[in-house]
C-alpha cells in the first residue's frame, strides 16, 4: 500500500455504526482493523504530509512582519505545545486520555488505556497512542478542549448527527489528529516566522485570545464536516474535504476586518 492509499474495507466506517453512547459498545464498533498502519504512515496522515509538502514547494506569496513581545511570547508558548510528543506512560498523558473517553461517553466505562472501545471514537486500533505519533500531545488537547467547550458540536460529529452521511464515513479521531497537524501546517507554526497572510493574521488574533489555536482546531473541525456533506463526500474524498476546509480557513483567516477568533465566519458554525 503506498503512502496517502488504504484499503477500502480496512478503514472505512458503515454509518450503521455510529450510534448514540447510550448503547452498548459492541453495538456500534467502528470497522477499523489493528493492523492498520498508524502516525505519519496512516490514511489520513499520508494525504495531510502530501498536501502540506505540496503547498510548501508551490511558495505562495510571503510578507515580511515583526511579531509583537506579546506575539511572541504566545507564539514561542504554543511550539512548545507543538513539540511534546505523546507519552502513554505519562500519568497526566493517560489522565488526559482517560478524560477524553469520559467526556464523550459519559455513561459507558472504560476498561483500560488499550481497549477495543477505542474504536468507538475512531481510532484506528484498541491503542489510541499509536495514532497521535504524527501530531503528539497537542492533538490530545485539541480534541479534549473542543469536547469541553463546544459539546453539542463535537457530539454532533462524533455521532454524525447532521446531514445526510455517506455509507463510508471519515474516522473521527483519527480525523481529528489530521486537522491539528494541518493546523500547525496552515499556520506555519514549525517555521522561525509566519510569512503568509492567514498565518499573520492568527498570529493577531492569538495576542487577543490564548485559546486561539484550540477554537480554530474546533471550527475546523467543524468546517470539515460541513464541506464533507456539502460535498456529498465518501471515504475516498476526505483528501479533497481537507483541502476545501484548509482553502477556506485561508480565505477567512486572510480578511481585513479579523481581529479575534470569534470575527472568523466559520465561527458561527460551533454549538456549545
Amino acid at each position: 500500500m503506498k503512502l496517502g492509499e488504504f484499503d477500502a474495507e480496512t478503514y472505512a466506517i458503515p454509518l450503521a455504526s455510529l450510534k448514540s453512547e447510550a448503547e452498548p459498545a459492541s453495538q456500534h464498533r467502528l470497522s477499523v482493523t489493528g493492523d492498520a498502519m498508524v502516525g505519519n504512515r496512516s490514511w489520513f496522515g499520508g494525504v495531510l504530509y502530501r498536501i502540506g509538502n505540496k503547498r510548501q514547494s508551490s511558495n505562495e506569496k510571503t510578507i515580511d512582519y515583526t511579531l509583537t513581545p506579546l506575539q511572541e511570547a504566545r507564539l514561542q508558548k504554543l511550539k512548545e505545545r507543538l513539540n511534546v510528543p505523546f507519552d502513554e506512560a505519562r500519568p497526566d498523558h493517560q489522565e488526559a486520555l482517560r478524560a477524553l473517553w469520559h467526556a464523550s461517553f459519559p455513561r459507558i466505562e472504560l476498561t483500560g488505556l488499550v481497549s477495543e472501545q477505542w474504536k468507538d471514537m475512531g481510532w484506528q486500533g484498541p491503542n489510541p497512542s499509536t495514532d497521535f505519533r504524527g501530531c503528539g500531545f497537542v492533538s490530545l488537547e485539541n480534541l479534549l478542549f473542543f469536547v469541553r467547550t463546544y459539546p453539542a458540536s463535537f457530539r454532533r460529529l462524533l455521532f454524525k448527527q447532521e446531514g445526510n452521511r455517506a455509507t463510508w464515513e471519515y474516522p473521527f479521531a483519527v480525523a481529528g489528529v489530521n486537522i491539528s497537524f494541518m493546523l500547525t501546517q496552515m499556520l506555519e507554526l514549525h517555521s522561525a516566522r509566519p510569512k503568509s497572510m492567514p498565518a499573520i493574521n492568527f498570529l493577531k488574533v492569538l495576542s487577543e485570545d490564548e485559546e486561539a489555536f484550540d477554537v480554530l482546531y474546533c471550527i475546523a473541525f467543524q468546517m470539515m464536516d460541513a464541506q464533507w456533506l456539502a460535498m456529498g463526500a465518501s471515504y475516498m474524498q476526505f483528501k479533497q474535504v481537507l483541502e476545501a476546509t484548509r482553502n477556506q480557513l485561508e480565505r477567512e483567516l486572510s480578511l481585513d476586518d479579523i481581529h479575534r477568533i470569534q470575527d472568523l465566519p466559520a465561527y458561527n458554525l460551533l454549538y456549545k
